[in-house]
Protein backbone atom coordinates (compact mmCIF):
# COMPACT_ATOMS: atom_id res chain seq x y z
CA UNK A 1 0.00 0.00 0.00
CA UNK A 2 1.13 3.71 -0.84
CA UNK A 3 -0.74 6.68 -0.15
CA UNK A 4 -1.65 9.42 -2.45
CA UNK A 5 0.92 11.80 -1.63
CA UNK A 6 -1.04 13.81 1.14
CA UNK A 7 -0.29 10.63 3.48
CA UNK A 8 -4.33 9.93 4.03
CA UNK A 9 -5.72 8.36 1.14
CA UNK A 10 -4.39 4.80 0.33
CA UNK A 11 -3.63 4.25 -3.08
CA UNK A 12 -3.12 0.18 -3.36
CA UNK A 13 -0.24 -0.92 -5.92
CA UNK A 14 0.38 -4.42 -6.09
CA UNK A 15 4.22 -4.37 -6.49
CA UNK A 16 4.67 -7.90 -6.69
CA UNK A 17 2.45 -7.94 -10.22
CA UNK A 18 4.95 -5.06 -11.04
CA UNK A 19 8.03 -6.62 -10.22
CA UNK A 20 7.87 -8.77 -13.74
CA UNK A 21 8.18 -5.46 -15.36
CA UNK A 22 9.74 -2.70 -12.86
CA UNK A 23 13.19 -3.21 -14.57
CA UNK A 24 12.16 -1.71 -17.80
CA UNK A 25 12.60 1.68 -16.82
CA UNK A 26 15.86 3.26 -17.48
CA UNK A 27 15.88 4.47 -13.69
CA UNK A 28 15.10 0.85 -12.35
CA UNK A 29 16.89 -1.71 -14.20
CA UNK A 30 19.60 1.10 -15.23
CA UNK A 31 20.48 -1.71 -18.10
CA UNK A 32 21.59 1.17 -20.38
CA UNK A 33 25.31 1.79 -19.41
CA UNK A 34 25.05 5.40 -19.48
CA UNK A 35 22.14 5.55 -17.14
CA UNK A 36 24.16 2.75 -14.86
CA UNK A 37 26.98 5.15 -15.13
CA UNK A 38 25.05 8.40 -13.77
CA UNK A 39 23.58 6.59 -10.64
CA UNK A 40 27.24 4.52 -10.18
CA UNK A 41 28.70 8.10 -9.93
CA UNK A 42 25.84 9.77 -7.64
CA UNK A 43 26.11 6.94 -5.17
CA UNK A 44 29.59 7.42 -4.85
CA UNK A 45 29.10 10.54 -4.21
CA UNK A 46 26.62 10.02 -1.66
CA UNK A 47 28.07 6.98 0.34
CA UNK A 48 31.31 7.08 2.66
CA UNK A 49 34.15 6.35 0.65
CA UNK A 50 35.59 3.75 3.05
CA UNK A 51 33.31 0.16 2.86
CA UNK A 52 30.42 0.62 5.13
CA UNK A 53 27.00 -1.32 5.81
CA UNK A 54 24.44 0.36 3.74
CA UNK A 55 20.46 -0.40 4.80
CA UNK A 56 18.20 0.41 1.26
CA UNK A 57 14.89 0.92 2.04
CA UNK A 58 12.48 -0.19 -0.60
CA UNK A 59 14.82 -1.87 -2.57
CA UNK A 60 12.66 -2.96 -5.18
CA UNK A 61 14.92 -5.22 -7.65
CA UNK A 62 17.92 -4.40 -6.07
CA UNK A 63 19.69 -2.10 -8.92
CA UNK A 64 20.82 0.27 -5.92
CA UNK A 65 22.30 -2.06 -3.56
CA UNK A 66 24.09 -4.19 -6.62
CA UNK A 67 25.89 -0.72 -7.39
CA UNK A 68 26.62 -0.18 -3.62
CA UNK A 69 27.90 -3.68 -3.43
CA UNK A 70 29.90 -3.04 -6.15
CA UNK A 71 31.49 -0.37 -4.83
CA UNK A 72 32.52 -2.12 -1.49
CA UNK A 73 29.88 -1.96 0.69
CA UNK A 74 27.66 -4.36 2.19
CA UNK A 75 24.11 -4.69 1.85
CA UNK A 76 20.94 -5.01 3.57
CA UNK A 77 18.19 -4.71 1.61
CA UNK A 78 14.39 -4.56 2.20
CA UNK A 79 10.91 -4.88 0.81
CA UNK A 80 7.22 -5.38 0.78
CA UNK A 81 7.29 -7.42 -2.06
CA UNK A 82 8.50 -10.94 -1.98
CA UNK A 83 8.72 -10.69 -5.92
CA UNK A 84 10.89 -7.93 -5.98
CA UNK A 85 13.18 -9.44 -3.07
CA UNK A 86 13.31 -12.62 -5.21
CA UNK A 87 14.58 -11.06 -8.06
CA UNK A 88 17.10 -8.35 -6.22
CA UNK A 89 18.73 -11.90 -4.25
CA UNK A 90 18.92 -13.33 -7.96
CA UNK A 91 20.91 -10.02 -8.87
CA UNK A 92 22.97 -9.90 -6.15
CA UNK A 93 23.99 -13.60 -5.93
CA UNK A 94 27.25 -14.50 -4.73
CA UNK A 95 28.16 -10.70 -3.10
CA UNK A 96 26.92 -10.96 0.29
CA UNK A 97 24.19 -9.03 0.45
CA UNK A 98 21.18 -9.73 2.78
CA UNK A 99 17.16 -9.59 1.00
CA UNK A 100 14.17 -9.77 3.72
CA UNK A 101 11.02 -8.91 2.84
CA UNK A 102 9.59 -6.23 5.61
CA UNK A 103 7.78 -2.77 5.66
CA UNK A 104 9.97 0.13 5.15
CA UNK A 105 8.13 2.00 8.31
CA UNK A 106 9.97 -0.44 10.43
CA UNK A 107 12.52 -2.27 8.50
CA UNK A 108 12.58 -5.96 10.42
CA UNK A 109 16.33 -5.45 11.17
CA UNK A 110 16.30 -6.21 14.88
CA UNK A 111 18.88 -4.36 16.51
CA UNK A 112 21.24 -3.64 14.16
CA UNK A 113 22.26 -0.64 12.90
CA UNK A 114 23.89 0.77 9.70
CA UNK A 115 26.66 3.63 8.71
CA UNK A 116 23.85 4.86 5.58
CA UNK A 117 20.20 4.27 5.26
CA UNK A 118 19.27 4.50 1.52
CA UNK A 119 16.26 5.30 0.15
CA UNK A 120 14.75 5.97 -3.33
CA UNK A 121 10.70 7.39 -4.36
CA UNK A 122 9.53 5.79 -0.78
CA UNK A 123 9.36 8.63 1.48
CA UNK A 124 6.74 10.34 -0.21
CA UNK A 125 4.27 7.30 -0.37
CA UNK A 126 4.21 6.72 3.27
CA UNK A 127 2.06 8.23 5.63
CA UNK A 128 3.57 10.38 8.55
CA UNK A 129 7.00 10.96 7.07
CA UNK A 130 7.98 12.46 10.11
CA UNK A 131 7.65 9.91 12.29
CA UNK A 132 9.25 7.40 9.78
CA UNK A 133 12.31 9.95 9.23
CA UNK A 134 12.48 9.73 13.10
CA UNK A 135 12.94 5.28 12.88
CA UNK A 136 15.63 5.41 10.11
CA UNK A 137 17.41 7.57 12.03
CA UNK A 138 17.79 5.46 15.03
CA UNK A 139 18.76 2.68 12.74
CA UNK A 140 21.81 4.60 12.24
CA UNK A 141 25.35 4.12 13.52
CA UNK A 142 26.81 7.96 15.51
CA UNK A 143 27.78 9.95 12.32
CA UNK A 144 25.61 7.98 10.01
CA UNK A 145 23.67 9.35 6.74
CA UNK A 146 20.35 9.36 5.58
CA UNK A 147 20.95 9.19 1.73
CA UNK A 148 17.02 10.15 -0.20
CA UNK A 149 16.24 10.37 -3.28
CA UNK A 150 12.69 11.77 -3.56
CA UNK A 151 10.69 14.15 -5.95
CA UNK A 152 7.81 15.84 -7.53
CA UNK A 153 5.90 14.00 -10.45
CA UNK A 154 3.11 15.14 -12.48
CA UNK A 155 1.50 18.34 -13.29
CA UNK A 156 -2.21 17.93 -13.00
CA UNK A 157 -2.04 16.04 -10.06
CA UNK A 158 1.64 16.08 -8.43
CA UNK A 159 2.50 13.99 -5.97
CA UNK A 160 5.72 13.00 -4.25
CA UNK A 161 7.22 15.58 -1.10
CA UNK A 162 9.12 18.91 -2.23
CA UNK A 163 13.08 19.49 -1.20
CA UNK A 164 11.87 22.20 1.13
CA UNK A 165 9.61 20.09 2.89
CA UNK A 166 11.82 17.34 3.18
CA UNK A 167 14.67 19.56 4.50
CA UNK A 168 12.13 20.72 7.14
CA UNK A 169 11.36 17.34 8.53
CA UNK A 170 14.97 16.63 8.33
CA UNK A 171 16.01 19.70 10.63
CA UNK A 172 15.49 18.45 14.12
CA UNK A 173 17.08 15.14 13.08
CA UNK A 174 20.43 15.54 11.50
CA UNK A 175 23.73 17.51 11.77
CA UNK A 176 24.00 19.09 8.55
CA UNK A 177 21.67 18.29 5.17
CA UNK A 178 22.49 18.80 1.70
CA UNK A 179 20.73 18.93 -1.62
CA UNK A 180 21.44 17.80 -4.41
CA UNK A 181 19.15 18.24 -7.18
CA UNK A 182 18.69 15.81 -10.33
CA UNK A 183 16.27 17.02 -12.55
CA UNK A 184 19.11 18.35 -15.08
CA UNK A 185 20.99 15.00 -15.23
CA UNK A 186 18.88 13.39 -18.14
CA UNK A 187 21.39 10.34 -17.84
CA UNK A 188 19.79 9.55 -14.62
CA UNK A 189 16.48 8.92 -16.10
CA UNK A 190 17.17 7.61 -19.60
CA UNK A 191 15.45 10.79 -20.96
CA UNK A 192 14.66 14.18 -20.01
CA UNK A 193 12.26 15.69 -16.69
CA UNK A 194 10.62 18.81 -15.94
CA UNK A 195 9.31 17.56 -12.63
CA UNK A 196 11.34 17.63 -9.39
CA UNK A 197 13.98 15.29 -8.40
CA UNK A 198 16.41 15.38 -5.92
CA UNK A 199 18.66 13.66 -3.19
CA UNK A 200 19.08 15.03 0.12
CA UNK A 201 22.19 13.68 2.35
CA UNK A 202 21.79 14.45 5.99
CA UNK A 203 24.74 13.37 8.48
CA UNK A 204 22.91 12.79 12.33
Amino acid sequence: MTTDGDGTTPVYVDWDVQAADFDDEPDHGMRHPEVRAAWAERLRAWLPERPCHVLDVGCGTGSLSLLAAEQGHRVTGVDLSPAMVERARAKLAGRGAVFLVGDAVAPPVGEQRFDVVLVRHVLWALPEPDRVLRHWRGLLRPAGRLVLVEGVWGTVSPVGIPADRLTDLLAPLAEHTRVERLSGDARLWGRGVEDERYAVVATV
